[in-house]
């Protein structure tokens, strides 16, 4: 959890929108509101913690209403377990976890390639306390996960579900998707603002057993992260000529061009936004454009209309390169 690139607070609900990787995502709710956040607070051995906020309860919990924080892993990176096969091997989830509310909770491994899902409950059982979980989930022979780099499973920890996901009997065993099935149990956290939610120190490893949490340094967990997400920023008075976005310069139709290679090796070629700039002549705006046609993994082409061979960007400018899940 100590990777945000995208800012360290936010209310976005159902995508990214602060810590790395890290999802909260909703399904068909009208009343909810959460501040979702990089916090400080986090157990011995941790600097930091996914917190989430509950700042507007959803105040009745309709059957089609779903709330819950997900992980995404590439098919690539799970071919270790065997899945589909029949040497399909266990795996274990362990984490640390903290919340207002205590009760069942519901962790669900969920297929995307094969529209397949296992769950199992855990307990938190005391308020506001941090709380080690070990979770071990069986073996699956049936459907095997791509060998590529496309979202394959998703971990997903329940916080609130409607009766669609709670009315029918746990599928703790691997199986089809019957969302009835999926999140029976759950409490709901949605319900009070006291609720607050804070989870770190999360391990999905092959095996029954789980094992002490791997530190790794925060320059190889940020570049693990930029292979899905990158910034790039453009800083106040820096000239077109020696400026991040662009290392050419076309003299005679007054652009800047050139080629910008990411600080990582995107999973796929990105989404990137293009942004327009202003410039020290004072009152014109001028578009840096990433070219789509010569996007790749690695790097791309840059081009912009106008620019002088002095003119310096004014204000600080962010860009985004994307190749998330």
């Amino acid at each position: 959890m100590s990777v945000a690139q995208r800012g360290t607070s936010s209310t976005t609900l159902g995508t990214i929108s602060t810590v790395d990787g890290w999802y909260v995502s909703t399904a068909n709710l009208d009343n909810l509101a959460a501040t979702m956040t990089q916090d400080s607070t986090a157990p011995n051995g941790f600097n930091n913690s996914l917190k989430i906020d509950i700042t507007t309860v959803e105040s009745a919990l309709a059957s089609d209403e779903l709330f819950w924080i997900q992980q995404r892993i590439e098919g690539q990176f799970l071919q270790r377990i065997g899945k589909g096969t029949s040497d399909a091997k266990a795996v274990t989830v362990s984490f640390w976890i903290r919340s207002g509310l205590t009760g069942t909770y519901i962790l669900e491994l969920y297929d995307a390639d094969n529209t397949r899902q296992v769950s199992k409950a855990y307990t938190i059982s005391s308020a506001d306390t941090w709380e080690y979980k070990t979770v071990t989930f069986p073996a699956d022979t049936t459907g095997a996960f791509g060998d590529d780099n496309a979202h394959s499973l998703s971990l997903q920890w329940g916080l609130g579900a409607g009766s669609n996901f709670t009315s029918g009997t746990l599928s703790q065993t691997w199986t089809s998707v019957t969302n009835a099935n999926r999140f029976v149990g759950q409490v709901n956290v949605m319900a009070n603002t006291a609720y607050d939610v804070y989870i770190t120190g999360v391990m999905f490893e092959l095996g029954e057993v789980a094992t002490p949490f791997e530190h790794i340094s925060y320059g190889d967990n940020l570049a693990k992260c930029q292979r899905y997400y990158e910034l790039l920023s453009a800083v106040a008075s820096t000239s077109s000529q020696t400026g991040p976005v662009a290392t050419g310069q076309n003299y005679a139709n007054r652009k800047s061009i050139g080629p910008y290679f990411y600080k990582t090796e995107k999973r796929a070629a990105p989404t990137i936004a293009n942004v327009t700039i202003g410039i020290d002549a004072g009152d014109t705006t001028h578009a840096f454009a990433f070219s789509t046609g010569t996007r790749s993994t690695s790097g791309t082409s840059t081009t912009s209309t106008d620019i002088g061979e002095a003119d310096t960007v004014i204000g600080d400018w962010t860009i985004t390169v994307d190749a998330e899940l």
